[in-house]
């Protein structure tokens, strides 16, 4: 890979574990300056002692909570004052979930969409005026297969992310004239601690590894095939094992497609 990513200035969220880190040790490698962000401050400073030693020409550690909407504003203003500006945003930030729709409350459906969906948008016009002035910027969403399509047990979750595939096929459209980019990443099974944090249906953490997930694709390969694809400026990536054939199968084979999800696992 070239050297497109030095000295860019790269905010992540959710960079204190899993994807996140990974992606921010991949950039790190690249010379770039980051700003990691995730509500656990601890492993953020560890994970920016990572990248500082994998080569990261400089870090900044800012503590972001997506379900405080109002305070995003004010962090976006302080870090761009802090580093100058943000070449590339990586919303990564996210939680999952493991319950049918007919036992998760209403309370967990508007934590998830809170976190997933209003809380990466906050931060996104947060940064978009900043991005428009200077006419550079590349926005990067993490969301998922499970924007495409959804399976049992991700209600919600699913519902957030086909909400972040509406909201930013057309911030893309809209932003057609200017020179800005947006990029949506759909990962299948990552193996990650996703699982672990998901929240069921009364909103308590599942606390137990999925076994798609175990068997999934490593964060590392993630990473990799992120940057290429933000390099090559691509629109939309689809990442992972066999589950991506549900793409293809239920665009092709709609019908099809609904026999097969109705005999996923939902236990």
């Amino acid at each position: 890979m070239s050297d497109f990513f030095s000295n860019k200035r790269i905010w992540i969220t959710g960079a204190s574990s899993g994807i996140g880190r990974a992606l921010a040790l991949a950039f790190a490698e690249h010379r770039s300056h980051l700003i990691l962000s995730a509500r656990n401050e601890q492993e953020l400073n560890k994970v920016a002692s990572d990248c500082l030693h994998a080569g990261a020409a400089s870090v900044v550690v800012q503590p972001l909570d997506l379900a405080q909407h109002d305070a995003i504003p004010g962090i976006a203003q302080k870090v761009l004052k802090q580093v100058g500006k943000v070449d590339i945003l990586v919303n990564n930030g996210g939680v999952s979930q493991r319950a049918l729709a007919r036992d998760t409350t209403l309370d967990v459906d508007k934590q998830i969409m809170d976190i997933n969906y209003f809380g990466t948008v906050a931060l996104t016009k947060a940064l978009l005026p900043h991005m428009l002035t200077h006419q550079l910027g590349h926005i990067v969403t993490i969301t998922s297969l499970t924007g495409k399509f959804g399976s049992p047990l991700r209600s919600s979750y699913a519902a957030s992310k086909h909400a972040l595939h509406g909201f930013f096929d057309s911030l893309r459209a809209e932003l057609g004239h200017t020179p800005l980019k947006v990029t949506l990443i759909c990962p299948g099974f990552v193996r990650t601690n996703v699982s672990l944090n998901a929240l069921t249906g009364d909103g308590s953490r599942q606390n137990k590894m999925d076994e798609a997930t175990e068997k999934g694709i490593s964060p590392e390969y993630l990473a990799q095939r992120i940057l290429r694809a933000i390099e090559k400026g691509k629109e939309e990536l689809w990442v992972g094992g066999k589950e991506v054939l549900g793409v293809y199968i239920k665009r092709l084979f709609p019908a099809y497609f609904s026999r097969l999800i109705k005999k996923a696992k939902v236990t």
